[in-house]
């Protein structure tokens, strides 16, 4: 009984950061990232995908997506939820 018995706060930060994919009123998780930077460089990396298809995009009449970052919750994903690709919203796969 004499025995200190250390707890470490194991509990984890719910918090993420979340690259959102916005077009017109629609809006969707793209992907979750545990850091900023991460969450940064994807949406980065996404606008410039957009950029490349945007004369496709405009031609064909498609609303062009406009990509975000913004904390968010995991507690907070619907359960069927998954990453969307960069052009995923072209197959309607941004629900």
């Amino acid at each position: 009984m004499g025995k200190v018995v250390v707890f470490r706060n194991t509990a984890r930060r719910d918090e993420s950061w979340a690259v959102e994919a916005r077009t017109g009123r629609k809006t969707c998780i793209a992907s979750i990232y545990a850091t900023r930077a991460a969450a940064e460089a994807d949406c980065a990396w996404r606008n410039s995908q957009v950029a490349a298809y945007r004369a496709f995009l405009e031609r064909n009449a498609v609303a062009v997506p406009q990509y975000s970052i913004r904390p968010y919750r995991r507690a907070d994903l619907p359960r069927a939820w998954r990453p969307l690709p960069a052009l995923g919203f072209l197959h309607g796969q941004c629900h």
